[in-house]
């Protein structure tokens, strides 16, 4: 079942005289018998034991949301959602979620369209799987679609109210949006920060050089996440935060995993807001764990660099990230804090380092399991550089020049997707999409790991064909809507062009200085690609590979 815009087609918002005249009968009518009633409870105030009263008070309620609900439908017609599958009472459709949702949500959008409803719980979820519908939801109702659901675990700490990500488009958020684009993400800042990331590239490729030598396979994951972390770290603070091999730098990833699975995962406090009170599975006091262990490391860095600052009159400012926020905290107009600083450093930091490696990670595996394919890359990397350039792809690394390693990339992100639903977005307001409405508080997810599968739009959807994209012209940007990993629109990623760098360089470097074979004798066949479900999408079972000097 496939549906399309169809700009023909409207929900009528008017009737004809004589239903209009009804309606206002009825209306006059209801409205005269709640007045009533309304002063019979008044004068038997008094009279009424609070049992009765209660009762009457809720009856009271049920008859004024009944009225208020069926004026609408007589004023503006029936409210048309999307179609869907029938919810359970109380519980909606919470359980055809699954453990993988993504996947869930698939197969339901194969039987009801690529624009449905569900209900969860209390919250109405608008689920799309066609670029046609995103691109009109995106372009169409960007502002009024702009918002987010908040998570009950990202309450922890209050960070829903300082985050980048889950800030509504506001003062606020356009400030933080400013910071982004002038302080860290601009082509004067990353070029500044180029010498960073080949500098930690090398020393991927001493540590894999290491395992070579010793015939020990590397977790390709594990090796990634430390390269980024390390690349972000010196960027921000001029400091390694780990060290391959290092328990730090596997607790690192521990906790970034966490905090993404916990963000990601079903919680019924968001479902039932009731229930937040309580917190009944735990997910808000375990997230509060996470940002804490977090803001006790930046704790420790702002205030080790705040005292430099002030007793080093002489020494040379440091040109980094931290500093050049520091400076705007100091500034008598500005109402950037400290708080602003570590809520902004945890979601660049976390998000970053999670969704490049794990890219990373997901390439590599694609290529082991398609060894066709891989000695194609590398075919080209080093016909076009030469066996003894490795300087040359670190130091002078002309993206460009590679187009089957781009055209890798985009395959990857087809498939793989960093965030499967994008960061889910809220109607602000009621809108109609396609010709159904979408209704006010609506949480809109966009399921781009569906239509990275849909062989409506892709020929031979589940097979890793890189060439496709040679012969179709699509980017990463946010404005060819059948592929949007980094999102669209005003909450497009701000970090894209960074990751975009970072993750080509390191692809690049590991597929160039090094052939590759899986452990243990495995069959390419064999590698394992399941996944594990957060807000961000892991590979469940480590990449192991040994790398080989060719």
């Amino acid at each position: 079942m496939k549906i399309k815009c169809d700009k023909s087609r409207h929900i009528v918002m008017t009737l004809k005289s004589g239903k209009v005249r009804m309606a206002a009968n009825v209306s006059e009518s209801l409205s005269l018998y709640l007045i009533s009633l309304a002063r019979l409870i008044g004068k038997e105030l008094l009279k009424m034991d609070y049992l009765f009263l209660l009762l009457a008070l809720s009856f009271l309620g049920i008859c004024i949301h009944f009225l208020t609900r069926n004026l609408a439908a007589w004023k503006f017609g029936p409210v048309t959602l999307p179609p869907g599958p029938r919810p359970f009472p109380v519980l909606g459709n919470i359980l055809a979620l699954g453990k993988k949702p993504h996947q869930a949500l698939t197969k339901l959008s194969k039987t009801y369209g690529p624009i449905l409803t569900l209900k969860l719980g209390s919250l109405t979820t608008i689920v799309i799987s066609s670029p046609e519908i995103a691109k009109e939801a995106f372009h169409k109702h960007d502002q009024a679609l702009s918002s987010r659901t908040i998570m009950d675990s990202l309450r922890a700490l209050d960070h829903h109210k300082f985050s980048i990500v889950y800030l509504p488009v506001s003062p606020p958020w356009r400030n933080l949006r400013k910071v982004c684009a002038i302080k860290i993400f601009s082509t004067k800042r990353l070029d500044a920060s180029q010498a960073i990331r080949r500098k930690k590239v090398l020393e991927l490729l001493g540590y894999v050089q290491e395992n070579c030598n010793s015939g020990s396979a590397v977790d390709i994951g594990q090796a990634a996440f430390t390269t980024v972390l390390n690349s972000l770290s010196n960027t921000f603070f001029s400091i390694d935060l780990a060290h391959h091999e290092s328990d730090l730098s596997q607790s690192f990833r521990e906790l970034a995993c966490s905090i993404m699975e916990e963000a990601g995962n079903p919680n019924l406090a968001d479902y039932f807001p009731i229930l937040q009170f309580v917190d009944p599975q735990g997910s808000r006091k375990r997230m509060t764990s996470y940002i804490a262990r977090v803001f006790g490391i930046f704790d420790g860095i702002i205030n080790q660099r705040l005292q430099v600052r002030a007793s080093s009159t002489e020494c040379k400012e440091i040109d980094d990230v931290l500093d050049s926020l520091l400076n705007l905290v100091e500034e008598s107009s500005s109402e950037f804090s400290f708080n602003d600083i570590k809520h902004l450093l945890l979601d660049l930091l976390f998000a970053g380092i999670d969704t490049t490696s794990s890219t990373v990670e997901w390439a590599m595996a694609e290529l082991l399991q398609n060894p066709e394919k891989l000695a194609k890359a590398q075919n080209e990397l080093r016909g076009l550089v030469g066996m003894d350039g490795i300087d040359k792809i670190v130091e002078d690394f002309a993206l460009s020049r590679f187009p089957y390693l781009q055209a890798i990339v985009k395959e990857t992100l087809r498939l793989h997707p960093p965030v499967p639903f994008l960061v889910p977005h809220k109607a602000e307001t009621e809108v109609d999409i396609c010709g159904f409405r979408v209704t006010k508080n609506a949480q809109i997810l966009v399921n781009i790991w569906a239509m990275g599968r849909d062989s409506n739009i892709w020929a031979n959807p589940n097979s890793f064909m890189p060439k496709r994209f040679s012969e179709r012209e699509i980017d990463v940007n946010g404005q060819d809507f059948e592929l949007i990993p980094f999102g669209a629109g005003r909450r497009i990623c701000p970090g894209l062009s960074m990751a975009n760098r970072m993750l080509h360089l390191m692809l690049a470097s590991l597929l160039y200085t090094f052939d590759w074979k899986l452990v243990d004798g495995l069959k390419p066949s064999e590698v394992d690609m399941s996944e594990k479900f957060g807000l961000t999408l892991h590979k469940a079972e480590p990449l192991l590979a040994v790398p080989i000097k060719p």
